[in-house]
Parts: C-alpha cells; sequence; structure tokens
C-alpha cells in the first residue's frame, strides 16, 4: 500500500472529519475563508435556542440518539421477532440502510399521505421508505417480505420508487432519479461484496451486521468502527465523488484553504449521510446485544438543518450577502466550508447546551444533542426565517448530499 494511498484512507474516517472541520473553522476566524466571516459571540444564541427546544421536546430529558428511528411511525416499523437476534438486526440493518440512503431532502413541495395522516421532508421520507420495505418492494422472495436483497435493489427502477413515494406532476420529489440509481448501484456493490455482505446467507445490506458483530471485541464496539465500515462498504456507490488512488471518498470536496502537503491536499471530508446511518445503526446493535461504546467518536453532522441553525442566530455570516440569492453546487467551496464549519461549531456549542440543561457529557453525547436538539432548532428558525422552511441556501444536488 502506498503513502498516497495510506492518507487518503486517512480521509474514510470519522476522525479526518472532525479534524479538518476545526481547521476551516479556525481559518474562518482569522479570515481566511472566503466567503465567510464567524462571530462567536453568537454561539450561545444558538445554544439557549437548541436548549430551548429540547426542553420542549424532552422536558425529561430522555432524549434519544439522533438516528432514523426517530421518523417513523406506529411504533417500531415490522421487523423478524425480538427472540431471533441476529434474523431481526439483520432487517433493521436492510431497512435503516435504505431509509438512510433515501433520506436526502425531498424538497418543500413533496408529501407522503399514510392512513389519513400527510408527512413531508424526512418524516415523509422515513414512512414512504418504511411502507415500501414492510410490503414486500425490496425482497427477493415473496414470502419474506421483511428484507432487502442485492437483486431486487439492484433492478430497481424510478418509476417504482416513485409509485412508492407517491410521486406525481403535483407531488414532486426532488432527486427521485438520482435515488433510484444510488439503491441500484447500492444492490450492484451488494452483490459484489460477498465478504461484506453475504458472511451469513444471501446478499442483503443486513449483511453487515455480521461483519460488525464479529468486530465487537468482548461484545464491545467503537462509534467509530461502524462509521468505518461503512465507508469501505459503501464507498463505490456515490456517483461523481471524488476516486483517488484506487480510494472511493464519498462526502469529500475541494476546498483552496485547506491545505496539505500531500495528495489529500484541499480535500474535506465530511460524510453526512454515512455518519446518520452509523447512528441510526447503534440502536440494532445494542437490541442485538452489543454494547456501542465512545459514542462521540463520531461527529456532529454536516446538513442544512444544523449548518442553518448557525447561519440563522449569525455564527456564520456570509461577506457577501447576495450569495444567499444564488443557486449552489455542494461541490461550491462556499458550501463545503459552511458544512465542514458546521461540524466544529456543533463540537464547540455542545458544552453550552449541557452546561445550561445541567446534564454531564458523559450523559450527553452529540447523537441527544442532534435530537433534542441542535437539528430541530435549525427547523424551527428556518420556518422563522424562510416561508417554505427550506435551508438557507438553494443548493444544487442529486438527491444524496442534502
Amino acid at each position: 500500500m502506498t503513502h498516497d494511498h495510506e492518507a487518503l484512507r486517512r480521509l474514510l474516517s470519522a476522525a479526518a472529519v472532525r479534524e479538518r472541520g476545526h481547521e476551516m473553522l479556525e481559518l474562518a476566524l482569522d479570515g481566511k475563508v472566503d466567503g465567510w466571516r464567524v462571530d462567536p459571540s453568537r454561539l450561545g444564541d444558538a445554544a439557549e435556542l437548541t436548549v430551548e427546544v429540547t426542553r420542549q421536546s424532552y422536558p425529561e430529558l430522555d432524549i434519544p440518539f439522533h438516528a432514523r428511528w426517530r421518523h417513523f411511525i406506529a411504533g417500531d416499523p415490522q421487523l423478524p421477532p425480538s427472540d431471533e437476534r441476529a434474523a431481526r438486526a439483520r432487517a433493521a440493518f436492510d431497512l435503516v440502510i435504505l431509509s438512510v440512503l433515501l433520506d436526502a431532502g425531498a424538497g418543500p413541495d413533496w408529501r407522503y399521505r399514510d392512513r389519513g395522516l400527510t408527512y413531508s421532508r424526512s418524516e415523509g421520507l422515513a414512512v414512504a421508505s418504511q411502507r415500501m420495505f414492510e410490503a414486500g418492494a425490496f425482497s427477493a422472495e415473496a414470502a419474506s417480505p421483511l428484507r432487502a436483497d442485492g437483486g431486487a435493489l439492484a433492478d430497481l427502477q424510478a418509476a417504482s420508487l416513485a409509485a412508492g413515494f407517491q410521486v406525481d406532476d403535483v407531488n414532486p420529489l426532488v432527486g427521485l432519479d438520482g435515488r433510484a440509481a444510488l439503491i441500484r448501484r447500492l444492490g450492484a456493490q451488494v452483490l459484489a461484496r460477498p465478504d461484506l455482505f453475504a458472511a451469513e446467507g444471501a446478499a442483503r445490506p443486513g449483511g453487515l451486521y455480521d461483519v460488525l458483530a464479529s468486530r465487537a471485541a468482548g461484545g464491545r464496539l467503537p462509534a467509530a468502527a461502524i462509521l468505518q465500515l461503512l465507508l469501505e462498504a459503501l464507498g463505490p456507490i456515490w456517483q461523481d465523488r471524488l476516486v483517488l488512488d484506487g480510494v472511493a471518498l464519498g462526502d469529500c470536496w475541494r476546498h483552496p484553504a485547506m491545505r496539505r502537503d500531500d495528495v489529500t491536499d484541499g480535500l474535506v471530508p465530511l460524510h453526512k449521510l454515512s455518519q446518520w446511518l452509523a447512528y441510526s445503526l447503534i440502536e440494532p446493535l445494542q437490541d442485538a446485544g452489543i454494547e456501542v461504546v465512545d459514542i462521540d467518536g463520531l461527529t456532529g453532522l454536516a446538513e442544512y438543518r444544523n449548518g442553518g441553525l448557525f447561519v440563522d442566530t449569525g455564527v456564520l455570516q456570509l461577506t457577501d450577502p447576495s450569495d444567499a440569492e444564488r443557486a449552489h453546487h455542494v461541490s461550491d467551496p462556499l458550501i463545503v466550508a459552511w458544512r465542514a464549519m458546521t461540524v466544529a461549531l456543533l463540537d464547540r456549542m455542545a458544552p453550552q447546551v449541557r452546561d445550561l440543561l445541567g446534564v454531564k457529557e458523559a450523559d450527553f453525547p452529540l447523537a441527544r444533542m442532534l435530537e433534542g436538539g441542535s437539528w430541530a432548532a435549525g427547523r424551527r428558525i428556518a420556518k422563522q426565517r424562510r416561508a417554505d422552511g427550506g435551508p438557507p441556501f438553494h443548493i444544487i444536488s442529486d438527491g444524496t448530499v442534502f
């Protein structure tokens, strides 16, 4: 393995996301990131709003982790019986992997109707994917609907996804074709890597459970190990992303301020969807008897609710206000810097939030602050600032980042 290859692989970690996020923030504080200025004095405003929302949503502070499971409805989705631990865990992995990968921003106009109720955005996407899973839409076996099989995923067409998500001319879903293509690439990757996805049976996303179970030393597994496996297993599914020296870098982008003297010069890893997926796999692992430790080995999520919280409270400020009126690609340095600084600011805000809530770090990892929390606070202030409640910028995306 070459030195360059090793350096690139180090970007496939939460530690690299955190390191470069904090470096970006320090550069911005020194006025060295084009397009942005930072006002640290406003961080307290973001913390106070986060605490206000947290206390309203969870008055007893019994806050679960920020995970996809919060968005499913009618209690737990249908899964195999709880006494079938491994089978139940594989099915839970199948469902949550698919649902997270399908979760990028829906757009302001899409709705999902289910049993007399109407859902939008993340909740709607969760319910739609839940109902498709329960109906066997991703299974290759009619007699065994509660599963997702590599072959069925590799054949998924946009029309099937549109039907399942109730998409039509008056109910458009942003990035529909991109989502379907992503799931097909997932299916192809599942079939191509039986060592990761088929260690204990048919090739399916849920096969990753068996790999993680085998890596749990003494029944304990660091949260960062979940992300490490996800980045290895899912890296090839991301289209039009950087691949250097054979390393698929996923949610990793270029920014001129991030200087290095090696092949990673200018690279900023973020791994937002993969990290949210890692958070979302903690509960199935715990239910299967595996203790997940060092939760804060993962980072906060570089997405538009957390990032919007810092823009809308004035912590992050555009040096050119007209940038808020223009459309931006996810690869634009302005957006890359925003997302990276979001990771660092969540770390900086967390101690303030804990102090205001009167909780200890050990009892209140980032996964609880995000859920309590910063994500909901970002949504609330977005609704106050913008009629559609959307992000502070119009971001051009294929449906796999935002």
